[in-house]
This record gives C-alpha cells, sequence and structure tokens, in this order.
C-alpha cells in the first residue's frame, strides 16, 4: 500500500474548555485533490496547524509523510507548499524579490514555471507585495506555494474574500499540480460549490469530530434529495425514518436520505404523500442535512 500523505489518528487539542479536536482521525492519500470542510470553529484551521507542526498533539498522533512533523519540521516542510487565508507575505519585498527569497529555502524551485505564474496572473515582478490588492497577494502566495512542485498542497480557505477570476485562477493550478504531476492537494473552503467541484475526496468534520469521510462520488451517490407532496397541507414537520433532513412548508417538503431510501418510501407511503422528485443531493445540502444550519459562510479561528 502507498504511504499516506497525511495521517490523523486520535488527535484531541483543548484550549481552555474548548476541544477544538475530538478523537479527530483521518488521512489523506497521494495523487489526490482532498476538501476539508465544516462549519465556523469546526478545528479546520487547528488541523492544518497540526499538519505544519505548528501545534504539537497532545494525545494521539500526526504524520505527514511518515513523519512527525513537529520532530522533523525540515523534512516535512521542505516537501510542503502552504497557502493561509491570511497570506501573511513581507510588505517590504517585491514579488521578484520573494520568489528569489523562497527559492533558496527549495532546491527544487523552478524558475521557469514561476515566471510563468508571474505572467499567467499579469503581475509585475517588480511591485512592492505592500502595493498589490487582496487579490494579486493571494496569487503571489500561490506562486510561493507551489513554484517549487511541493509533494503536499495545503491551503486554508485559499478563495476566501476574493473575486470569481482570482478564484478560478487558484483551483486551475491547484488541479494542475494534481493532475499533472500526481502530487497531492489538501483545501480548507468554505464554499462548498469549489469544493464539490474541485475535490475527488471530501472530510467533514462538525465540532472537532469527523462526520463524514469518502470519496466525493460515494458520498453523493449514498444520500438521495426527495421532493414530496402531501394531499393536505401540513400544519407540523412530519416525522419519516431514514431521513436527515426535512424542510418546506404546507404539503411542498424536500427530505435527504442517507442511504435508507427504501425506509424512506415506506415512511412517506404511510403518511399518504407521494415522491414527485428524486436526485443525489448536491454537497451543500448533505453538509446542512448533516450538521445543521451551520453552513460555512467565513473561516474559522
Amino acid at each position: 500500500m502507498e504511504e499516506k500523505v497525511v495521517a490523523i489518528e486520535g488527535v484531541t487539542r483543548q484550549f481552555g474548555l474548548l476541544k477544538a479536536l475530538d478523537d479527530l482521525t483521518f488521512s489523506v492519500d497521494p495523487g489526490c485533490v482532498h476538501g476539508l470542510v465544516g462549519a465556523n470553529g469546526a478545528g479546520k484551521t487547528t488541523l492544518i496547524k497540526h499538519i505544519l507542526g505548528l501545534l504539537r498533539a497532545r494525545s494521539g498522533s500526526v504524520r505527514v509523510f511518515g513523519l512527525d512533523p513537529v520532530k522533523h519540521p525540515v523534512e516535512v516542510l521542505g516537501r510542503i507548499g502552504y497557502l493561509s487565508e491570511e497570506r501573511d507575505l513581507p510588505d517590504w519585498m517585491r514579488i521578484h524579490e520573494l520568489a528569489r527569497y523562497t527559492q533558496a529555502y527549495h532546491p527544487k524551485w523552478d524558475n521557469s514555471y514561476s515566471d510563468e505564474l508571474i505572467q499567467t496572473f499579469e503581475l509585475d515582478p517588480q511591485q512592492k507585495i505592500k502595493n498589490l490588492s487582496r487579490g494579486q497577494r493571494a496569487l503571489t502566495g500561490l506562486i510561493a506555494a507551489v513554484a517549487h512542485r511541493p509533494d503536499l498542497l495545503l491551503l486554508d480557505e485559499p478563495s476566501s474574500g476574493l473575486d470569481a477570476i482570482v478564484r478560478q485562477d487558484i483551483l486551475r493550478e491547484v488541479v494542475r499540480a494534481v493532475a499533472d504531476e500526481g502530487r497531492t492537494a489538501l483545501f480548507s473552503s468554505h464554499l462548498l460549490d469549489e469544493v464539490e467541484r474541485m475535490s475527488d475526496v471530501v472530510t467533514m468534520i462538525h465540532k472537532g469530530k469527523v462526520v463524514l469521510h469518502g470519496s466525493l462520488d460515494d458520498i453523493k451517490d449514498g444520500h438521495q434529495h426527495l421532493t414530496l407532496r402531501f394531499p393536505e397541507e401540513q400544519m407540523v414537520r412530519p416525522t419519516i425514518a431514514g431521513a436527515l433532513s426535512l424542510e418546506g412548508f404546507g404539503n411542498q417538503w424536500q427530505a435527504v436520505c442517507n442511504g435508507e431510501l427504501e425506509q424512506a418510501k415506506a415512511a412517506i407511503q404511510a403518511l399518504g404523500a407521494e415522491i414527485t422528485e428524486v436526485r443525489n443531493p448536491s454537497l451543500q445540502e448533505i453538509f446542512v442535512a448533516r450538521v445543521g444550519r451551520g453552513v460555512p459562510t467565513k473561516t474559522e479561528g
């Protein structure tokens, strides 16, 4: 078996009374785009800090490329490209100076690839970072993260606060890094439509626990969205066995089921309702059904 790029086993992390990670276990396989989703405060950023070795696991274990990132920071971080939501870049540098500075830490830095991205993103290499727009700053940070062709590209809310064109540029490079060269990307995003469009594998966390993990195709195929019509208006929410969620009013309702379609159909028939449509739900619909109304809208702490 191929070694896991990231392996998290039973990690718990608490800050005062807040349990940010709660016996969390999941892994990232090589050669895929892995989406990490969760509401504000779910634990995504805390998890990423453990992967980077910025936080030490108080219980359980964290392995990146088979190594503890706290004990082996040089070996691990040398193979990771990281883009944070804050885009912490030195304001006093120019873009070309940042590229030269970053190159010194990465023997595999590809100057031609860096130059190509600067041109593609229409950036001026002589421009100072402090004068860049939010989108230009994000694209500059992305170049620093990908131009050494890392084995793991790690992005924490890469599209936060950016316009559609910049988001498209970032996501295109993520796909290119993985699809063209067989490397791995793990990205945390509150934009579930992006996660759905980009990911091969999805891990959904809620209150520090994994609530759903698997290939995107398996997750979507394992859920059904049903549109229901009742013969009379329902004054209270109906109870349907096998439904993860039920929303609507009057005689029109929508249910999301998790693999218990026959059980749900029997319950619906017993209530005298009919199913007018069956389809695979979106990732956002699955998220709401699984964790409630805490749909991600902004990045967590």
